[in-house]
């Protein structure tokens, strides 16, 4: 894990993960982690925490479908200024489809297919971007603090 700060109002860390799902734990506890060090109020902690897991989540259920033991990784960064958390997701997967990015019916009641939902509730901002290479995708989640 690296930190990077500017000074006490501009923090980032960020940290690469196996695309796995058994990765998703540890990006979950960094996640915390973060958001302790960078003192986000406990509430929106957790919250910020689900949209993390469920980003995460897609990247290895769809980026990485047709690669279910590559050994690549994805980069999670998180940077904070005094007034917005920026999220910011790195992978070298399938390219993102945006027009294909959408969450099922909300009253279609079965497990399953909410993540981009509770991402889209949580955060103010999502945004897909070309990666800078080595990176294909690159996903930008904020969040006005």
């Amino acid at each position: 894990m690296s930190t990077e700060a500017a000074d006490s109002k501009n923090l980032s860390e960020k940290k690469d993960f196996l695309v796995r799902s058994s990765s998703l734990k540890d990006v979950r506890s960094f996640s915390r982690e973060v958001f302790e060090k960078f003192k986000i109020n406990e509430d929106l902690r957790e919250e910020l925490v689900l949209a993390i897991a469920e980003a995460a989540q897609n990247i290895v259920k769809h980026a990485y479908k047709d690669y279910p033991d590559t050994q690549d990784r994805m980069a999670v960064r998180i940077s904070c200024t005094d007034k917005e958390l920026e999220i910011s997701f790195f992978d070298k997967g399938k390219p993102v489809e945006k027009s294909k990015v959408k969450h099922r019916p909300i009253d279609d009641v079965k497990p399953g297919g909410l993540g981009t939902f509770f991402i889209q509730e949580i955060m103010d901002s999502i945004k897909f971007k070309e990666g800078d290479k080595p990176w294909i995708n690159n996903l930008v989640l904020t969040k006005k603090l």
